[in-house]
């Protein structure tokens, strides 16, 4: 009896398993199982889908911070999506697969960006800051460099007006740097509402009057990172013998740091609210935004390897010796850039150099951005072409550029003017979801500076010298392409991401304009001057500034 009794125990305990089993089973099957995405892109039909409702939602918290001027003015009718040119009539392809390539980055860490910590623009003047004082003269600027570099030199000649109280003239922009570019400041700038946005602050006239033509004027090199008593004690006494100063160059002449408040957010105020571009370049702008939205999350690339970067920095790894050869006597033929004697691979070593289109590659697989991410590529014309893009572009296919998303009918009124052309890239790279530079000149600087004053937006820097160690390496075979350089590059740049934090000072130990130097520029962060930090006392309470 009792052996009949075990036996059904031991009976139903099986039974029992087998359909626990079952059910585990079928729970596993049914729900939804994570693998890691293959490296290859999917099948050319799958690629040309638009984003779902679902999907976009996703990307609802970074929109709410997007109110720039760009994404409110309507296109004109020749730049509708109605007319888009002829390769892009297929829908875009669907980012919903944006995973992560190592298997353990979600979409969420790919693509969200810093927590802002509460910081928000205040760039209104104190309730001590008056109209401008009656002017003593006419302050004269020409620009130099490139569209970027002018724009903060610009702005800061906006401050300086202030300072000297003078009547600032329209800037004259940079015509003979390397672009050769002949756009005027309203070709490039809205310059009406540029005048109108700083009535309250200085002056602005579009030209001198004519009847001053022959009046005394003084053209002056205005010290570089000069201060406050700079400009007043040597500068403004100008104003006893001359009516008209004018600035030979306009880069780095204010200081970054040290200056009164009022001075430092009418910066800020010059070069996020005032220094709007043009409105066909705004326009144009939101077109090739919106555009680049349609496929989805995308990434904004500044791939700084354009013929004058490299000619100008001696870099040339990766180049063949008649390319080197020819970029040599570029550098040596080009009288204003002063040194001519370059050791590429020391250069490179230091992290000097702009990272190689392949090497931005590696580094992208390994932050884990999958091979159908959409890239924007802000740049010129890259050195070499196809032949150095090959790389990149097998490993992200989806590499986009204006000269993609719009037609040569469209960007003809900008085409052959590099200022114009590099605004539009400059309206994507601050609108895009990730800023990526290869190398930290004018143009990534600005940008990085923009997306922190517009709410912290997610811009990974490169630390290039720690990269090249890496890039060596393999390159050489002593390490292979895999999770733990992977692990080695992710933690690198964890704190790299455009998290807000203060303006860095000078490096320690250094003196005199090297002081200056290696201080982080103003437009780069504009924290603590331009950002405060919104308070909230209880939970009841208004919420305040600090």
């Amino acid at each position: 009896m009792q052996r009949r009794r075990r036996r059904v125990v031991v009976l139903l305990r099986k039974v029992l398993m087998c359909a626990t089993c079952t059910i585990a089973l079928v729970g596993l099957l049914s729900g939804h199982v994570h693998v890691f995405p293959s490296s290859r892109v999917s099948d050319f039909s799958d690629l040309y889908k638009l984003p779902t409702f679902t999907q976009q939602r996703e990307f609802n918290y970074q929109k709410l911070s997007r109110e720039k001027k760009w994404t409110h003015e309507l296109a004109p009718p020749h730049l509708s999506k109605e007319q888009a040119p002829p390769h892009l009539s297929k829908a875009p392809p669907s980012s919903h697969k944006l995973n992560g390539a190592s298997g353990n980055l979600d979409f969420e860490k790919l693509w969200k960006p810093p927590a802002n910590r509460d910081f928000v623009p205040c760039v209104q003047p104190s309730s001590n800051y008056t109209a401008p004082d009656e002017s003593r003269g006419y302050l004269l600027v020409h620009t130099n460099g490139g569209l970027n570099q002018m724009r903060a030199g610009i702005c800061d000649m906006v401050a300086v007006a202030r300072i000297i109280n003078a009547t600032l003239v329209v800037p004259e922009l940079d015509k003979r740097s390397f672009w050769q570019d002949t756009s005027n400041f309203s070709d490039v700038f809205d310059e009406d509402h540029f005048i109108n946005s700083l009535a309250n602050d200085v002056k602005v006239i579009k030209k001198l009057p004519k009847e001053l033509s022959s009046a005394a004027k003084v053209v002056k090199h205005f010290r570089s990172w000069s201060g406050l008593e700079y400009y007043q004690d040597e500068i403004a006494t100008l104003w006893e013998e001359y009516q008209i100063i004018r600035a030979a160059k306009s880069d780095s002449r204010l200081a970054n740091n040290n200056l009164p408040p009022d001075i430092q957010k009418l910066r800020c105020r010059a070069c996020y609210e005032a220094l709007r571009f043009a409105p066909q370049i705004e326009a144009m702008g939101k077109l090739l935004v919106e555009r680049m939205r349609s496929y989805g999350p995308f990434i904004a690339l500044h791939l700084r390897y354009e013929k004058d970067m490299l000619a100008f920095s001696g870099c040339t790894h990766g180049l063949s010796n008649v390319e080197a050869e020819e970029l040599k006597t570029i550098r040596e033929n080009t009288v204003y850039w002063k040194i001519k004697d370059i050791d590429a691979r020391e250069q490179r070593s230091k992290g000097y150099c702009p990272l190689t289109p392949k090497e931005v590659g590696i580094f992208l697989t390994a932050l884990g951005y999958p091979s159908n991410t959409p890239i924007y590529i802000a740049a010129g014309e890259i050195y070499g072409g196809d032949t150095h893009m090959a790389d990149l572009q097998s490993r992200y296919p989806i590499l986009m550029s204006k000269e993609k998303l719009a037609s040569v009918e469209e960007l003809e009124p900008f085409t052959n003017h590099a200022s114009q052309m590099a605004a539009l890239d400059y309206i994507v790279s601050v609108e895009s979801d990730v800023f990526i530079p290869s190398y930290s000149g004018n143009m990534a600087r600005a940008v990085e500076g923009h997306r922190r004053f517009l709410g912290h937006r997610k811009t990974i820097s490169p630390d290039r010298k720690g990269l090249i160690r890496l890039f060596d390496k393999i390159e050489k075979g002593l390490l292979k392409e895999g999770r733990k350089v992977s692990n080695r590059i992710i933690e690198i740049h964890k704190k790299l991401q455009g998290s807000p934090r203060r303006r860095r000072g000078p490096v320690s130990g250094t003196k005199g304009m090297d002081r200056f130097r290696s201080e982080e520029a103003f437009y780069v962060n504009p924290l603590p001057d331009c950002l405060c930090r919104r308070v909230s006392q209880n939970v009841n309470a208004s919420i305040s500034v600090r």
